[in-house]
């Protein structure tokens, strides 16, 4: 599959703001600052779309990508940042309970981890609340350009090990530098938009 068209075409933290529902979405979670812009960024070719901020844990909105006039993508807002106030991570909580409750057209969330550090509580828990919504199942190892070879399986051993996944459950290694694993992503994207 090759990503011709993507615009953004709502930004909000209010379920009355949504588009509407009448496309499947694949939707991208991961803690604060693992590079899902940058990855965003990579599988729509545009330097620009997903905005790479500066301050981890600053975007508090869903933001909705319409892909080839054909799907979504739907970036989630950022889990797990030490210096969000505790409101603010139940608010994040329940707009996550309503997106998931709520998007018919909701196909899968991907969830991002870095791939050189062991996944972390935030992601444990966040992986144990996907397959609450039988939504777990795919997780992209970012950063993969930062280790070796060798490290990248260590690597993906360790976090298929953490978070208890079962054999055809998918880790797929990325790098947004050096477009590692890009192939792969487009590829499953297309198999689940094609269900």
């Amino acid at each position: 599959m090759k990503i011709k068209k993507s615009e953004i075409v709502a930004v909000t933290g209010n379920p009355s703001q949504y588009p509407e529902d009448n496309m499947k979405e694949i939707a991208f979670a991961g803690r604060s600052n693992v590079g899902k812009s940058s990855l965003l960024n990579m599988i729509t070719n545009r330097k620009k779309l997903a905005k790479v901020s500066s301050s981890p844990g600053k975007t508090q909105t869903i933001n909705f990508y319409e892909i080839n006039d054909k799907f979504r993508i739907v970036d989630l807002p950022g889990y797990g940042y030490a210096k969000v106030s505790r409101s603010l991570s139940n608010s994040w909580g329940n707009m996550m309970d309503q997106y998931f409750n709520t998007r018919e057209g909701l196909v899968t969330v991907i969830q991002l981890i870095d791939i050189r550090h062991e996944p972390t509580k935030q992601d444990i828990q966040m992986y144990e609340y996907l397959k609450h919504f039988n939504l777990d199942g795919i997780v992209v190892a970012t950063k993969a350009d930062k280790i070796s070879r060798n490290e990248i399986n260590k690597n993906v051993s360790v976090i298929r090990k953490k978070l208890k996944m079962e054999d055809h459950d998918i880790v797929i290694p990325t790098s947004s530098l050096k477009k590692t694993g890009y192939d792969e992503l487009l590829d499953i994207i297309e198999q689940l938009i094609e269900l």
